[in-house]
């Protein structure tokens, strides 16, 4: 059971911008991977590997007319997922940041998060689509097992560099009048929920 002092220490904590960064680059880099990896490059599809997956998916050859259609049907799945974790992100970031949106856009916190987010999408996608269930990967052929480590190592370098990035941010809150100080250590590096 929660005290009235624990409910006020906890209205007094900053705004975090950790869900909506991480949603937003979830969404983000899920149209990376569909608009290059899919459209501009063509190296893959949803459903391109399915002649050799693990769940036994009707295979639909991307090299004929009817394959293609039904691959870009589920690219566009892909994609209405990816649209709708953009439209979650921005509404959670707008629903928390009610001043300073300038500044939060501006923030090393927020693309932090959003890139950290990016990478937990390739991470997961790559885990599931390339190797549980092996429906596509990210350049079939005789090398496509580097192809998809590759892709996850990336994923990691990704969330690495994200999290960095937003620990060296300015440490604000969002809904405050000012911007919050730096700590007594005399640092401006983001720390604590706001992280």
């Amino acid at each position: 059971m929660t005290s009235i002092a624990d409910r006020a220490r906890a209205d007094d904590r900053p705004v975090s911008l950790r869900l909506p960064g991480l949603v937003l680059g979830v969404g983000l880099g899920g149209f990376v991977d569909g608009i290059l990896l899919h459209q501009l490059l063509q190296w893959h599809h949803m459903l391109s590997s399915t002649n050799s997956d693990n769940i036994g998916v009707r295979y639909y050859n991307p090299h004929t007319v009817s394959g293609l259609e039904m691959n870009t049907v589920w690219d566009g799945i892909f994609h209405v997922v990816c649209w709708v974790a953009v439209l979650v992100g921005l509404a959670t970031l707008y629903s928390r940041v009610t001043r300073h949106r300038r500044q939060v856009w501006a923030s090393r916190v927020l693309w932090g998060w959003v890139l950290a987010g990016w990478g937990l999408f390739n991470l997961v996608e790559g885990i599931v689509d390339h190797h549980i269930l092996a429906i596509h990967h990210v350049h079939g052929g005789p090398q496509q097992v580097w192809w998809d480590i590759g892709f996850l190592l990336l994923g990691a370098a990704l969330v690495v560099v994200g999290y960095l990035l937003q620990r060296s941010g300015r440490f604000f809150d969002p809904t405050s009048d000012t911007p919050r100080p730096p700590r007594p250590d005399g640092t401006t590096a983001a720390s604590g929920p706001d992280a």
